[in-house]
């Protein structure tokens, strides 16, 4: 009798402990933003980019990932403006940008709106300018046999920092908490797998524990770096990306696609988070764009990065309005039209899905995914928590061309020649291909509003999708 009791009074306490929270509670169903401020707008400034900030806001947008914006080094620099990812200061703003004045008026604007702003953290190297070149003991960078700084791949306008040195990490965290202190709500951290495992051990579980309500992104894919509690929040997906490239050329199936998702659930622990995108600032200016990588299933492709198990979506500059070029990277290059579309809507669409549907929560928050039976090519499947169930049927069943569709920048086009947008939804001149949707009840399907009931028959040309709730 005695062990009975004591073994209720276990379960008692342990129903009434508090449950982890393993994520800031506003991050679960966030979509992230990555701007690109330099090709936000012909002045490329804090200023005129703080402008777009309700228009983001309206698209549904939670959290905006600036692009670095630290003061860019001069030596060995990259074109004619440099690159972000070339810091000579890490405590400067890029005078590009604006003053240190501007930034904050953009963060609070931001902040007033309820939108969230995460630097991107540049932690491998920086400029051979930095002043820490000159401020710091000659061990703070990695060196050749001759005493040279040295630079990894092809990255000759960088320097690499040598995290042997401790106090490089402390050198680090005191740089990061300066932006922290202005108030900004985190950080992405550029090339986190480049960096030892240990730096961040070393800096990221106290910096968890003062700023509670941070966001963590690791520009990696490492399991080692995917405890919420103690460093990131969120890793990158770039096995996904890389595969739904292959999967809309025709180049992996449908089986591929489950086989990854039961890989990744089994390597990543379910509270962690996995960025998912179509598009970045690395894919769109080195790699192409989503039209010209993922062709007529492009959207389809965005549609599963909002909606597979784990899931924090990724919008890059320029996506919600179909713009269907590679932005430069060391130049001026600006959007000068940011007038509402198709391709807004859609966006707009998928934001709406995530914020309204607790099935796609990321993390340990959202629901398992049911594979469904159904034609071959197609994806087909369901998440459900608590009554709210969300499908998704896309048809990859027939090889969709990687070339971009075609640019739609006529006489009657109010756009630059520069800022061409992708025809909306344009798909291959194929047969569609039906199946019967056998569910009881009604479901919305969430791009046309309409309510259906089942049994449905649903047909889907290569490239096309539906998306259902209930």
């Amino acid at each position: 009798m005695k062990k009975i009791i004591i073994a209720l009074a276990a379960l008692a306490l342990a129903a009434c402990a508090p449950k982890v929270q393993y994520h800031p509670e506003w991050t679960y169903d966030s979509v992230v933003y990555e701007m690109n401020i330099r090709q936000y707008s012909p002045e490329g400034t804090f200023a005129a980019a703080a402008a777009q900030l309700p228009r983001l806001k309206e698209l549904g947008v939670d959290v905006v990932w600036l692009m670095p914006m630290f003061e860019i080094g001069t030596e060995g620099r990259k074109g004619t403006l440099g690159s972000y990812y070339a810091i000579s200061d890490y405590k400067k703003v890029n005078p590009e940008f604006g003053t240190m004045e501007d930034f904050e008026a953009f963060l609070a604007k931001a902040h007033e709106l309820g939108l969230k702003v995460i630097l991107d953290w540049v932690a491998n190297q920086t400029a051979p300018d930095h002043i820490w070149m000159t401020e710091k003991p000659a061990d703070f960078y990695e060196r050749d046999a001759e005493g040279n700084a040295i630079w990894e791949y092809d990255w000759t306008d960088t320097r690499s920092l040598n995290y042997e040195n401790e106090e490089v990490w402390w050198a680090q965290d005191d740089a990061m908490r300066f932006w922290l202190e202005k108030g900004v709500d985190g950080f992405r951290c550029d090339a986190a797998g480049e960096v030892p495992a240990e730096f961040w051990y070393g800096i990221l579980p106290k910096m968890n524990k003062d700023y509670p309500d941070i966001y963590l992104l690791a520009e990696a894919e490492r399991d080692n770096l995917a405890d919420p509690l103690v460093t990131f929040d969120a890793n990158y997906a770039w096995e996904l990306h890389h595969l739904l490239n292959s999967l809309a050329k025709g180049a992996k199936t449908v089986d591929d696609l489950k086989e990854y998702v039961a890989r990744d659930a089994a390597r990543f622990p379910k509270e962690a988070f996995r960025l998912t995108f179509t598009s970045n600032h690395d894919e769109n200016s080195w790699s192409g764009t989503e039209f010209e990588r993922e062709g007529a299933a492009a959207n389809a492709c965005a549609v599963l990065c909002f909606t597979l198990p784990g899931s924090q979506p990724l919008i890059y500059t320029g996506q919600e309005i179909g713009l269907n070029r590679r932005l430069e990277f060391f130049e001026k290059d600006p959007i000068t039209d940011w007038s509402a579309n198709e391709y807004t809507t859609f966006w707009k669409t998928l934001c709406d899905l995530k914020h309204n549907n607790p099935a796609l929560k990321a993390g340990e928050k959202g629901g398992d995914i049911v594979w469904w039976d159904a034609p071959e090519g197609w994806v087909a499947f369901h998440r459900e928590v608590k009554g709210n169930m969300v499908i998704v049927i896309a048809n990859f069943g027939v090889s969709v061309p990687a070339e971009a569709p075609e640019a739609k920048a006529d006489a009657n086009d109010n756009r630059p020649q520069g800022d061409v947008v992708a025809e909306p939804f344009k798909n291959l001149e194929a047969a569609p291909v039906t199946m019967t949707l056998n569910l009881k009840g009604e479901y919305k399907d969430v791009f046309t509003g309409n309510v259906i009931k089942t049994p449905y028959d649903i047909t889907l040309a290569p490239g096309e999708f539906i998306v259902l709730t209930k």
